[in-house]
């Protein structure tokens, strides 16, 4: 029984990416997306859905590859619209552009669209049905991967004209593939505090949430042990948003009593890494 639960406030943050071609990243993320730059400092633009909140992190390394598919790192970003009508409206925005998906699914909870970036990094655009129409088992979410009516959801796209994307956007979850799933889960849930809300164990996935969400991080083994390679494009970390400093003090302390290497950051976060070296950063903006 783990001895410690993060905040049900606790959320995601930003996904910061790497990208080779940083004109044909902001291409798709700002002129086809709708997200706005609210910053580009040296090699890194910051993009938001409101114009103030950090969503996307984008990096360039024009010399670098793309992850090896059979990698450790990043399965994809999950960008959340806030309703059912605004992802109809970027599903067809995109559309518009011939852009290619590559799957679709209704997985009870919540309806969501899959593609890539043009880096090749994962992205999937969902919007969460209410939580009153979510089932439980225990504290386990139930989830499925029902097909999905794409040209239903096309239809309920109305015609005014675009802008941006909603405003209400963020980053819902981010999926992740890692080597082993006991030892992401001792991460993940057992240290950092994450409760397992969804345990597929047998599809190799299992999804780690706050506060009862779906999730707030995927973890799978599909992808095989190798650690993705240096000098590859993909996740370059991500943030988890803590609602209170004493939950972010609680958490360094357990980091540094698992001998787990912490590097406080100038705004007072902390930059970690998971078991197979994905960095994320633990952040108070309150």
């Amino acid at each position: 029984m783990n001895d410690f639960c993060l905040p049900a406030q606790t959320h995601m943050g930003y996904a910061h990416l790497n990208t080779a071609n940083l004109p044909r990243s902001l291409s798709f993320y700002a002129d086809k997306m709708g997200f706005q730059q609210i910053s580009h400092e040296g090699d890194t633009v910051t993009l938001s859905a409101d114009g103030h909140t950090p969503h996307i992190l984008l990096t360039e390394h024009p010399t670098w590859k793309p992850k090896p598919s059979r990698s450790t790192g990043l399965y994809h970003v999950a960008i959340r619209l806030p309703s059912r009508a605004t992802l109809a409206r970027t599903f067809k925005r995109l559309v518009s552009f011939h852009y290619p998906f590559g799957g679709f699914s209704d997985h009870m909870v919540s309806e969501a669209l899959y593609l890539n970036d043009p880096d090749g990094n994962g992205l999937e655009l969902y919007y969460d049905r209410p939580r009153d129409e979510w089932k439980y088992v225990g504290n386990q979410v139930q989830m499925s991967l029902g097909p999905l009516d794409v040209e239903k959801l096309l239809r309920e796209a109305d015609d005014t004209p675009w802008t941006a994307i909603d405003p209400a956007t963020d980053i819902g979850h981010v999926h992740l593939h890692i080597a082993d799933l006991e030892q992401a889960k001792a991460f993940y849930a057992d240290l950092l505090g994450f409760e397992v809300s969804v345990d597929w164990t047998g599809q190799g996935v299992i999804f780690v949430a706050a506060g009862g969400y779906h999730h707030h991080i995927g973890l799978n083994i599909w992808a095989g042990q190798q650690r993705q390679p240096p000098e590859t494009l993909g996740l370059r970390s991500f943030s988890i948003n803590v609602p209170d400093a004493d939950t972010l003090n609680q958490l360094c302390e357990r980091l540094h009593a698992a001998a787990v290497e912490v590097e406080e950051q100038a705004d007072h976060s902390l930059l970690l890494h998971d078991p197979v070296g994905n960095a994320l950063l633990l952040v108070n903006n309150h």
